[in-house]
């Protein structure tokens, strides 16, 4: 696992330098990274399957995805010979809503919780090493967050969570994402900033600040990066 007195240093290292430095020193440790094919991940997935081709890419199945993000997960999972794992909630979209109604409408927590926070906690439980997408400038919500963080679950699993973009700007994914001519979801040529499942999801008013555009600006976090709790 890596070494903690170092990931201070890291803060101040390049994004393939982070990855390396963690990669390198968990050795026999299991790996993953949760991509919800955002701009930020699908440039985090292209560092990673630099260094470990195979790593397996949760993506939250909540069945309520934009018909354009399952067609983008799809092509690019093909192209680039994905370790896919699709994270299934308990129920569907039609157990649930038949269960508890419209629940993205009437209690979007709720809903989050069941088909995103519980279902990411059962598939971590493999794992030693969490990376992300999570970068300080997305929301007010994430402003102290450091590129490895040591993460500890309601359930008792201690995770090495790493965000090695944990200090980019929005400018710096495009340069990189044009720089690398990687492909990125259509929804952002519409003016969508943050994409997460259709109903909850809108162009924001304030491009300043994309997550606005998220719960009808009722909240700006799902919960799948705040159930855990950080370890200083």
């Amino acid at each position: 696992m890596p070494n903690r007195t170092s990931w201070e240093q890291l803060e101040t290292s390049s994004a393939a330098e982070v990855i390396s430095h963690v990669l390198g020193g968990g050795a026999g440790a299991r790996v993953c990274f949760t991509c919800s094919f955002q701009a930020e991940d699908v440039v985090v997935l292209d560092l990673l399957r630099r260094q470990l081709p195979g790593i397996p890419v949760l993506f939250l199945e909540t069945g309520y995805h934009f018909p354009e993000t399952y067609e983008f997960r799809n092509r690019l999972a093909r192209d680039w010979n994905l370790n896919l794992v699709n994270v299934i909630p308990e129920r569907s979209v039609a157990e649930q809503e038949a269960a508890l109604g419209i629940l993205y409408r009437d209690e979007p927590t709720k809903c989050c919780q069941l088909r995103k926070v519980e279902p990411l906690q059962r598939a971590l439980e493999p794992y030693d090493i969490w990376f992300t997408g999570l970068r300080r400038e997305q929301s007010v919500t994430r402003k102290n967050l450091k590129k490895v963080e040591l993460h500890r679950t309601p359930a008792g699993k201690t995770l090495t969570k790493v965000s090695p973009l944990a200090d980019w700007s929005w400018g710096q994914v495009w340069e990189y994402t044009a720089a690398n001519k990687l492909a990125y979801l259509p929804q952002y040529d519409l003016g969508y900033r943050s994409i997460g499942c259709e109903p909850c999801t809108a162009i924001p008013e304030d491009p300043n600040n994309p997550r606005a555009g998220r719960w009808g600006g009722k909240k700006l976090e799902c919960g799948i990066h705040t159930f855990s709790e950080r370890s200083e």
